[in-house]
C-alpha cells in the first residue's frame, strides 16, 4: 500500500463506542468534541459497569484479565508510532491525555492500566543517548505516580499497576507513597516490583554500574521483608480511632516501630501512613529468569509474561505455578499476563490495512535502541544480516531467552527487526475483532494465561478500536466481563481483601516481628 495511496475511511469515535452504555459514552464523546474534560462523576453511579445487558450464559470460559500497557512518555513499545499523525502520545504531559485515556478504558470494563517505567535512559546503542533522544526511546519520562490519582478521579473501577525500581527506590519512603495512592484510589494500586536493568540508572544514584541479576533479586527479597513489616505489621487493626470525643487519633498502643536490620537497609521507624485498604498493594512482577520465577512464586500476585509460541508460554506458566505450590501458596494465587499488541477492525482486511499503514512509520533505529538496552547488546555495531554474539548479559535475561527462541540461535538484526515491528517480542495480533477475541481465548485456553498486558499502538484509537470492536464479542462469547465487580484490586481479581496466609507477607503480621531484626545482621 503506498504511503500516498488513500486509506481506508474510519468510522468517527461517536459511532465507534456507541455500543458502550450511552449516557456514559456521551459523556466522553461531547467532552473530547469539546476539548473540555468530562463532568461525569464516576461515584454518582456504575455507569462503566455494563456494555451490554446481562443474557444467559450456557458456558463459561475463563475470564480474561485486560490491561493496558502504557508508560508516561511519547514513545513506550512500538518505536516511531508518535509520528503517525492520528498518534497523540506527544500529549503526554497534558493531564487531560490522561484521563480521557481512564474513561476510555473504564468504558471497555478493563481491569486496569500497567504504567512500565524506567530509571535511566537506553545508551547501549551506539554508546550513548543520542538516538533514543532522537527517536523519543522512553526518554523523555515522567513519573507514572502523579498521574494516578488524577486518572482514579474520574474513573471508579479502573486500577493501576505502577513500575518501581527496588534498587533506586529508598524502601522506607516507597512504602508511604503506595500507601498513599492506595489510599486514594480507595485500594485500586498494584506495584510491578522490578530489580532494573540499565547501568544508566545505577550511575544515576552514584554506582558504578548494575549489580549483578542474580544479586539484585537477593537484593529485593530483603526489600519485600522490610516493605511487608511496614505495610503488614506496623500498624494493628484497630489502631486507627477517630474518636473526636477523647480526641484520640490512634491507639499508641497498637503501632509499633519497626527495627529492620539487614545486609542492605537498616529501619528504625514506624510506617508513616495509616492502614490503606489492601495495606500492601497487589503484587505484579515481570521476570520469567530462573531467578525471576522463583523470585514471583514467593512475592507475586500477577505475573507478566511474553512468548510467541502457546507451548512456550504454558511451560513458564507451569513452571511459576509449580513454584508457587512448592513454595507453601496455592496455583491459583498468581493470575499470569501476557504482553499482546492487537490491531483490529471491522474485517480482516480493515485490520491488515490498518497494520500495513502503521508499519510505514515505524522507526527501525528506535527499535533497536530499545533492543539493545533491553538485551544488553549494542547492535550498532553489526550490519545487518551478521550474526548477533549473545553472551552473559546483566540486562534483562528473560528477553534475552526469549529472543533466542524465537529468532533461532543464530539470529541478526534483520530476524530482530522483523521480530519486533509493532510486535516487541511477539508478534501482533492482527485482525478483525472475532478474529482477536478467538486468539485471546485459544491463549488463556491452551497456554494458561489470564489475562493481557495490551501495548499501545496508535493512540488513542488503538484501546478506541478494541472497545468498540474487541469487547462486545469477548462478551458474547462469555470471556469477558459484562460489569465491574465492588471492592478493590485484590478483590476484584481474587475475592479476598488481604494477601492470603499462604503468602509470605503474612508471617509479618505478628508485632513481634517488628522487633525482630533479620537473624545474624542484627
Amino acid at each position: 500500500m503506498d504511503a500516498d495511496a488513500p486509506r481506508p475511511p474510519r468510522r468517527s469515535l461517536k459511532v465507534k463506542i456507541k455500543v458502550l452504555h450511552s449516557d456514559f459514552s456521551s459523556t466522553i464523546l461531547n467532552a473530547r468534541s469539546r476539548g473540555k474534560p468530562s463532568q461525569h462523576d464516576p461515584r454518582d453511579s456504575n455507569a462503566a459497569a455494563s456494555i451490554r445487558p446481562p443474557q444467559p450464559e450456557d458456558t463459561m470460559p475463563k475470564e480474561i484479565v485486560l490491561n493496558a500497557f502504557d508508560m508516561n512518555c511519547v514513545g513506550h513499545i512500538q518505536q516511531g508510532m508518535w509520528t503517525h499523525p492520528r498518534d497523540q502520545s506527544t500529549r503526554y504531559t497534558d493531564l487531560q491525555y490522561w484521563t480521557d485515556y481512564a474513561r476510555t478504558l473504564e468504558a471497555g470494563l478493563f481491569d486496569g492500566i500497567f504504567f512500565a517505567d524506567v530509571a535511566g535512559v537506553y545508551d547501549v546503542y551506539g554508546g550513548n543517548a543520542d538516538a533514543a533522544l532522537r527517536g523519543a526511546v522512553q526518554v523523555p519520562v515522567n513519573d507514572p505516580t502523579l498521574l494516578i490519582p488524577a486518572m482514579a478521579a474520574v474513573t471508579r473501577h479502573l486500577s493501576f499497576g505502577v513500575t518501581s525500581n527496588l534498587t533506586v527506590e529508598q524502601p522506607y519512603l516507597f512504602a508511604r507513597r503506595m500507601s498513599t495512592l492506595d489510599h486514594l484510589t480507595r485500594g485500586r494500586v498494584g506495584w510491578n516490583i522490578v530489580t532494573g536493568y540499565l547501568d544508566s540508572a545505577s550511575r544515576a544514584i552514584g554506582l558504578t554500574g548494575q549489580m549483578a541479576h542474580d544479586d539484585r533479586y537477593d537484593l529485593a527479597d530483603e526489600y519485600m521483608e522490610l516493605v511487608y513489616k511496614l505495610w503488614e505489621c506496623s500498624w494493628d487493626d484497630g489502631a486507627v480511632l477517630r474518636d473526636k470525643v477523647q480526641g484520640v487519633y490512634a491507639d499508641a498502643s497498637k503501632v509499633h516501630v519497626i527495627h529492620h536490620h539487614g545486609k542492605q537497609y537498616r529501619v528504625d521507624a514506624m510506617h508513616l501512613s495509616e492502614p490503606s485498604p489492601q495495606r500492601t498493594p497487589v503484587l505484579y512482577q515481570a521476570g520469567s529468569s530462573a531467578r525471576g520465577k522463583r523470585f514471583a512464586a514467593a512475592h507475586a500476585e500477577c505475573v507478566f509474561v511474553n512468548g510467541q509460541a502457546r507451548p512456550a508460554v504454558k511451560a513458564i506458566v507451569d513452571d511459576i505455578r509449580a513454584h508457587a505450590v512448592a513454595g507453601g501458596r496455592h496455583a491459583d494465587d498468581i493470575k499470569v499476563l501476557l504482553g499482546q499488541t492487537v490491531i483490529t477492525g471491522r474485517t480482516d482486511n480493515e485490520a491488515q490495512e490498518k497494520y500495513a499503514e502503521y508499519r510505514r512509520y515505524v522507526s527501525s533505529e528506535a527499535a533497536l535502541v530499545h533492543a539493545a538496552a533491553s538485551l544488553g547488546i549494542d547492535f550498532a555495531r553489526y550490519d545487518l544480516d551478521e550474526p548477533i554474539e549473545t553472551g552473559k548479559s546483566q540486562a534483562i535475561v528473560s528477553n534475552v531467552e526469549a529472543m533466542t527462541r524465537a529468532a533461532g540461535p543464530q539470529w541478526t538484526k534483520r530476524k530482530l527487526l522483523e521480530q519486533m515491528m509493532l510486535g516487541s517480542r511477539q508478534a501482533p495480533l492482527v485482525g478483525s475483532a472475532e478474529r482477536v477475541a478467538s486468539e485471546l481465548i485459544a491463549w488463556t485456553e491452551e497456554a494458561g494465561v489470564d489475562g493481557f498486558n495490551l501495548s499501545r499502538t496508535v493512540a488513542p484509537e488503538c484501546f478506541e478500536d478494541f472497545v468498540a470492536h474487541v469487547v462486545p464479542i469477548l462478551q458474547e462469547r462469555g470471556a469477558y466481563k459484562r460489569a465491574y465487580r465492588e471492592g478493590t484490586l485484590r478483590e476484584k481479581l481474587f475475592g479476598h481483601a488481604r494477601l492470603p496466609s499462604s503468602h509470605t507477607a503474612a508471617k509479618f503480621r505478628s508485632p513481634a516481628c517488628a522487633a525482630a531484626p533479620i537473624p545474624g545482621n542484627a
